[in-house]
């Protein structure tokens, strides 16, 4: 659902009726000949991604939608979100391979599994879905799970990985090793393994993007018709608002709670909490009619200035592979090489792929 400054509201989709009259140039906004101009423009897009020319990570997103002429009403009402949401980064930051690639994998995923590309919220809090199975099951299997424990070396010996040697000293010895650190502390870990000077030029090429969200508790509604709704035009200032009663049946018996997203943050994230949340609500007024007088009972503003990666033109290839050239070493995380960027879906996809290179050495070993 987009939202549009006074009230107005738009449903998107790329399918069925309302997907054809948007690949037909019926956007927000997209009036006259530039209908026209929108159709001609993402029909070249869409080919352009399933059949990349050459020079598409040489420039940036912006780059490509001027070359293919697509009109900047369209890309405000649609294109230039499309790029924020799927690689966190602005336009003229982001390599146009980088949607490119999200696109044809968005619909490949969608036509393999006849099921529409759609997004999916936790109805509980993040420890519930993910920490307190995962301690449970460690604890089923009588895993020794340590805290506060700083690795600060990978071990390898003829080409095997042997453990870890921790920051105080102390060495653990281990059979097989994931390495799942952020991009930014893998540097210094892995100077044993042949060919990480491979991997630190990922870390030094894709460089942070922040992002920062609004956690709002207001002494009204705001009149949100879904539970998501996208701000037309609200890139880099308020991007995305979140209906937390409609998400989590919360009762707004005292307050109602909405949560704000923006991503390539870089204008918000050196401002103050006063400001950022002055910013939201000014954002919010115009936008929804019912905030006209709304008054915050409690804000909490979330910074974070390495929530994902940039990759720039000239970066494709960059991202390592999760096997690596130790047996019984694997890496993971989102800046490992995956179908998906910046995302929980490539996250969760490099950790099942650095699985899978451990099993496969755990098999050999056992058939040895």
């Amino acid at each position: 659902m987009a939202e549009q400054p006074g009230g107005g509201t738009r449903r998107s989709a790329f399918g069925g009726l309302t997907g054809l009259r948007a690949a037909l140039g019926d956007l927000p906004g997209v009036t006259g000949l530039d209908r026209l101009r929108t159709a001609r423009a993402q029909a070249t897009l869409i080919r352009q991604a399933f059949r990349q020319p050459e020079w598409l990570d040489k420039v940036t997103a912006d780059e490509w939608f001027r070359r293919i002429g697509m009109p900047q009403s369209a890309r405000k009402a649609l294109w230039d979100g499309i790029v924020i949401g799927l690689t966190g980064d602005k336009t003229e930051i982001s390599s146009a391979k980088v949607p490119a690639d999200l696109l044809v994998t968005g619909a490949r995923r969608a036509l393999a599994s006849r099921t529409p590309v759609s997004i999916g919220f936790p109805t509980v809090d993040l420890d519930t879905l993910f920490i307190a199975g995962a301690e449970k099951r460690f604890a089923d299997a009588g895993v020794d799970v340590r805290h506060r424990a700083v690795v600060s070396s990978i071990d390898v010996a003829d080409g095997k990985v042997t453990g870890v040697t921790l920051s105080d000293g102390a060495k653990v010895e281990a059979d097989a090793v994931i390495c799942a650190v952020p991009v930014w502390n893998v540097k210094g870990i892995l100077d044993q393994v042949p060919g990480h000077e491979r991997i630190y030029e990922a870390a030094d090429t894709l460089t942070p993007v922040p992002i920062v969200s609004v956690n709002l508790y207001l002494d009204r509604s705001i009149g949100m018709e879904d539970w998501g709704e996208i701000l037309y035009g609200g890139e880099g200032v308020l991007e995305q608002v979140w209906d937390r009663q409609r998400m989590h049946g919360r009762d707004p018996k005292d307050n109602w709670f909405y949560s704000t997203t923006v991503s390539a943050a870089y204008d918000l994230i050196g401002k103050t909490n006063a400001e950022i949340t002055d910013i939201q609500m000014d954002m919010l007024r115009r936008y929804y009619p019912q905030a006209a007088g709304a008054q915050v009972v409690h804000s909490h503003v979330v910074r974070m200035p390495r929530s994902t990666f940039a990759q720039r033109p000239g970066t494709a290839g960059i991202r390592p592979d999760q096997r690596t050239a130790v047996e019984g070493l694997a890496l993971a995380g989102d800046w490992t090489r995956t179908d998906w960027t910046t995302t929980m879906e490539g996250a969760c996809q490099s950790a099942a792929r650095a699985v899978e290179v451990i099993l496969e050495y755990a098999r050999s070993r056992h058939h040895s």
